[in-house]
Formats: structure tokens, C-alpha cells, sequence
């Protein structure tokens, strides 16, 4: 015997179901709310800001003090007292007055060296025949990290083999500067 299966009759589809009419939403204030949330925006980002620049204000300080600034020195702290070393990176004070002081370098192949805006040391040795008649003489420096602003072409033209070099100082480093220029031999050492 045979079984047969009989199935349903396949049922139609279902009628699809429109959209029910509906008028179009409006949304007040959505123009204010934009503004507001642009607002938000720069207030939290200028905030932001601000604290960065006072981190890092703070961390500027704090570096003054960890390399013997003022703010240790007036605790009494390492450097008190004592003058700190003067840093290649930190410009004179603007209070000293700053004049162009021409010098005689004694080797012209030094001066070939330097560029303007170099910072150098000049060291005063006395000449052999001055050194002669009392012994030996010690170097002295004379000008500790002045900037040089100039190296006039054609200035080995002098007849021990020196250069002339332009440097930045203090006008009482100049009167230095030119004193040690008749009397001795000047040398410079790249700070």
C-alpha cells in the first residue's frame, strides 16, 4: 500500500501593508542645539589649552630652579652664592648694554671656523717676548660666552697671520677686551 502524501494548497501571499500617511516632522530649536554643542566644543578645547599652557608654565619653573636659577639661590640651595654658570642657550640680560667690540684673533685658521651667531670664549695669553723677562704667565679668559656678530671678509691681512672677528659684549668687556688686545695674544675657544 502506497501512502501519498497530499500537501496544502499553497496559501497567496499576504497583501503588503502600506505606509500610513504621516506629515512631516519638524524639529525646533535644532538650529540652537548645534550652536550650543559647537559652543561646548571650544569652551572644552580652550580649557585645554589653558592647562597645557600653565603645565607647562609650571614644568618652565620648576627646570629655572633644578639648574640653579634664582628661585634656588634664594633657598640657599647648590649655586648659592656663587654665580651660575652661564648657559650657550640664555641671551645677556637686556639691562647690561651691548656694543660691537672688534677683535684681533691671533690664529686666522680659528676664526675660519666661526660663523656669526657662534658663542665663544676669548682667552688672553701674553706674548713671548713680554713673558720672557717675567716667566710664565698664565692665560687668562677674558670674555666667557659672547656671541659673534660678524666676520669681516678680508681680515687676515695682518702681519702675524691673526683675524679680526666682531663680537657682542658689555661695553665694560670691550674697555677688557681691547686692553688685553695691545698687551697680549687673543685666542677663542667655541662654547
Amino acid at each position: 500500500m502506497s501512502f501519498v502524501h497530499s500537501s496544502p494548497p499553497p496559501s497567496p501571499a499576504p497583501e503588503p501593508l502600506g505606509v500610513p500617511p504621516f506629515a512631516p516632522l519638524r524639529v525646533s530649536g535644532g538650529a540652537q542645539r548645534l550652536r550650543r554643542a559647537l559652543w561646548r566644543q571650544r569652551r572644552t578645547m580652550a580649557a585645554g589649552l589653558a592647562v597645557t599652557a600653565a603645565a607647562l608654565a609650571a614644568s618652565t619653573a620648576r627646570g629655572a630652579d633644578v639648574s640653579g636659577g634664582p628661585a634656588q639661590e634664594a633657598r640657599g640651595g647648590p649655586g648659592a652664592g656663587a654665580p651660575a654658570a652661564a648657559s650657550p642657550a640664555r641671551e645677556p640680560r637686556p639691562s647690561t648694554e651691548l656694543v660691537s667690540a672688534p677683535v684681533r684673533i691671533a690664529d686666522a685658521a680659528t676664526v675660519r671656523l666661526l660663523r656669526p651667531g657662534d658663542r665663544v670664549d676669548v682667552i688672553a695669553a701674553a706674548d713671548a717676548a713680554v713673558a720672557g723677562s717675567e716667566g710664565a704667565v698664565p692665560a687668562k679668559v677674558v670674555a666667557s660666552g659672547v656671541r659673534v656678530t660678524e666676520i669681516p671678509s678680508g681680515s687676515e691681512d695682518s702681519a702675524d697671520g691673526g683675524a679680526l672677528v666682531v663680537l657682542s659684549v658689555p661695553r665694560a668687556t670691550a674697555a677688557e677686551l681691547a686692553g688685553a688686545g695691545a698687551t697680549s695674544r687673543l685666542v677663542v675657544t667655541v662654547c
